[in-house]
Order: structure tokens, then C-alpha cells, then sequence
């Protein structure tokens, strides 16, 4: 058995998804046989968060401490360095099986109540190949007797292949900056992109940028859905991720600090996600999950 656990292999056309059974990861896609993102093989698991779904939090909890409903909880603490509560409970845990066909597959966990959440939270991850590319849909629902704060990401690493992001055209279509400390926690201060480094409202190479930051103010289509896109020099080929109107912050990621110097800057971290970091804290974009309510959202990915 890989690390990951059981392989989910999905094709339609000139695409394949590899969805991984630990913690519902998508631990490869391809299109037209090249590359959309920088997963991980096999006989691995993954590492730097690599396609991996966050929740019940995305990022970062200061101290893995927060106070909800007048309890104060502490979260286990595994960005150690740092002294953060990072990405969720849900990325190393089997997700079981619910169905499966030549082109999804549809994953379901049950987080139970614990020390530093005590709450029952139910999750289904549905991951789809269509003809605009591969779709993923996560639902979460509360079946237990009392509210339960939430947040949700997802953290894929979007590359061109034979490309180091350096070279990129990145189009990112949001408007603020979350400004944050040393551990990567927001101030609170939101900063106009305009004019700025961080400024990729309209599409240019991401250059020596290093980018660990926190993006909002987002510009969304008629539907609703952020578009972002990394393309060659060249204008093509590349790739694009949506991100459904559930999400409301992007962190983008060059990749300078992973561990292993031959990942650095060879792909792009965009991880929708519902809030900002340290949200249990500070209850920024923090989502409050009644009993017996779900809450859904949509993304994806698309070769173009």
C-alpha cells in the first residue's frame, strides 16, 4: 500500500487525476500529456502540502489557540518553527471510499470531537474530469448538537512544465494584500496591490518575487468565480484555477522555503480558501456552521 493509500485513477480524453486516499489529496493531473501540477509519486506522501484539502481551517492558528463559544481550545502544533496550528485536521486521515467511476470518484470523512475541536464535522470531496477540465467539490456538514466554526482550502501547486515560476505570466485578479508578521499571521492591515510588487491585476512574470502572501479584495467573473492563470513566456501553453464565490482569499506561494532546494520555485501554490489565516482568532471570514447545516464549495483546474 503507497503512503498515500489507495490510488484513484481518473480519465476522460488526453486528462488524468490521480486522487490519493489519505487525506483525499490530489496527488497528480494531467492534460494532453503534460503536467498541471507538481504532485508527488507514489511511493511518497505528500509533503509541503501538496494537493491536499484544509479543513477545518486553512493556514495558520497562532499558538493553535483560539476561543469559541467562551472555551478557550489549544490545537496540536505542527509548524513547529513558527508555533502554529497549520492547515486542518483532515490531510492525514483515510478518507473513506463512496463511489467511483471512469471519470470521479467521491471520498467522505468524519472528523470527530477532540481536544482543541470539539465538534463532529462530516466532509465529502467529489472530484470530476469534464470537458472544461477537472472540477472538485467539497461539502461539510454539521451533525452535532452545537455550532462549530469552519474554514476550508485547498493547496495544489500549479506549474508549466520545464519552467521555474520565475519565468511565469501570472494573472491574479485581487485587489489587497493581507500584511503579516514573521510567523505569517495577518496584522489586519489590508494593503492596495496597486502600483505594487504585488500588483498581477494585469498579467505579468512573477520575476525574483518571493511570494508566501495573502491576497482578498478579489475580482470575480458574472458567475461569480476568481480565475487565476500561470502561462509560459511564450503566452502558452499553461494553466488556470477558478475558485467558486464560497472563496474569498487566495494564498500564493513561490515556494522558496520548502525543504528540498529542487522543488523551490518549480511550481505555484494558489490555495483558495474560505478565510484568511488565523480566522479561529480572529473570526475573519470565518464561517459558523449551525447544527445540522452544510456548507459546499466548488473549484478547479484547466490546461490551457
Amino acid at each position: 500500500m503507497p503512503p498515500s493509500g489507495r490510488q484513484f485513477c481518473l480519465r476522460l480524453g488526453d486528462q488524468e487525476a490521480v486522487i490519493a486516499e489519505v487525506g483525499a489529496t490530489l496527488r497528480e493531473y494531467r492534460a494532453g500529456g503534460r503536467h498541471l501540477i507538481d504532485g508527488f509519486p507514489p511511493g511518497e506522501r505528500s509533503r509541503d502540502g501538496r494537493g491536499q484539502i484544509l479543513l477545518p481551517w486553512p493556514n495558520r492558528i497562532r499558538d493553535g489557540r483560539y476561543i469559541f463559544a467562551g472555551q478557550e481550545q489549544q490545537l496540536p502544533i505542527n509548524e513547529v518553527g513558527p508555533g502554529n496550528a497549520i492547515h486542518g485536521l483532515a490531510r492525514w486521515l483515510p478518507w473513506t471510499l463512496r463511489e467511483v467511476t471512469a471519470e470521479t470518484v467521491t471520498l467522505s470523512l468524519c472528523i470527530p470531537a477532540q481536544p482543541g475541536y470539539e465538534h463532529s464535522l462530516h466532509a465529502t470531496a467529489h472530484y470530476e474530469l469534464s470537458d472544461d477540465g477537472l472540477i472538485v467539490v467539497v461539502q461539510a456538514d454539521n451533525r452535532g448538537e452545537a455550532a462549530l466554526p469552519f474554514g476550508l482550502g485547498f493547496h495544489p501547486y500549479l506549474m508549466v512544465p520545464n519552467h521555474q515560476v520565475d519565468d511565469l505570466l501570472l494573472h491574479l485578479p485581487a485587489t489587497l494584500h493581507l500584511l503579516a508578521d514573521s510567523r505569517g499571521i495577518p496584522t489586519g492591515e489590508r494593503i492596495p496591490v496597486e502600483s505594487s510588487e504585488y500588483d498581477f491585476t494585469v498579467p505579468r512574470p512573477i520575476g525574483s518575487l518571493h511570494l508566501d502572501a495573502t491576497f482578498t479584495g478579489l475580482i470575480t467573473s458574472a458567475t461569480g468565480e476568481t480565475a487565476v492563470t500561470l502561462v509560459a513566456p511564450e503566452g502558452s501553453p499553461g494553466v488556470r484555477l477558478w475558485a467558486g464565490q464560497a472563496f474569498s482569499y487566495l494564498q500564493v506561494f513561490t515556494g522558496d522555503s520548502l525543504q528540498d532546494p529542487n522543488k523551490r520555485r518549480r511550481a505555484l501554490a494558489v490555495e483558495p480558501m474560505t478565510c484568511p489565516p488565523d480566522a479561529f482568532r480572529s473570526g475573519t471570514g470565518l464561517i459558523i456552521l449551525d447544527p445540522g447545516a452544510s456548507f459546499t464549495a466548488r473549484w478547479g483546474i484547466q490546461p490551457i
